[in-house]
């Protein structure tokens, strides 16, 4: 997986998000020689047709980012055992206008944080729906859903050997699914 670029989708943008921590977390314990950035999608405004031939310079941003990277981490909270809205409008921006999409083909892995035991399995089976449509090699096992509520610390660092062992053992399993693959 070394000289890898991969973006980083984050559902959650409230301040004390806990998938906002767990991204962090998991770039921290990347693979050596793996870029892992992200794309803040409050930015972007909401998707309109009548915007998506002549988009603003944010989706044009968040398009070519998607187009260069390697692969895309969606790290996603669950709202209403679906995805929020702010994640699903990224996603929408990226697929469109129709042909011009930047999805096709892509290599995509989702994580998920929450506060309950249920973690994250609406919001990510929805997601995989829609990734499906899109034509995404998305990834299907393991899963990653993760009870968060005492994995961080008052700072946001992640505190939990055992989520950090969930991490790491996701990160083998992504790193070996792209190899894989690519051949």
């Amino acid at each position: 997986m070394a000289g890898k670029n991969i973006l980083g989708l984050v559902g959650g943008i409230s301040k004390g998000s806990l998938n906002k921590k767990l991204f962090h977390a998991v770039q921290k314990l990347s693979p050596p020689g793996v870029t892992l950035e992200s794309f803040d999608i409050s930015t972007l405004p909401f998707f309109s047709q009548d915007l998506e031939n002549d988009p603003p310079a944010e989706v044009i941003d968040l398009k070519n980012k998607i187009k260069n990277a390697d692969a895309v981490l969606i790290v996603t909270p669950e709202y209403n055992h679906s995805v929020p809205g702010v994640l699903k409008n990224a996603i929408d921006w990226a697929s469109r206008p129709p042909g011009k999409g930047v999805w096709e083909k892509k290599w995509v892995g989702i994580m998920g944080a929450s506060a309950g035991n249920g973690g994250t399995y609406g919001a990510q089976q929805h997601l995989r729906a829609v990734l499906s449509q899109l034509d995404t090699r998305t990834m299907r096992k393991p899963e990653f859903l993760m009870n968060g509520s005492k994995s961080f610390d008052e700072k946001g660092d992640l505190i939990d050997t055992k989520s950090e062992e969930f991490i790491k053992k996701y990160w083998t399993a992504f790193s070996a699914w792209i190899t894989s693959e690519e051949k």
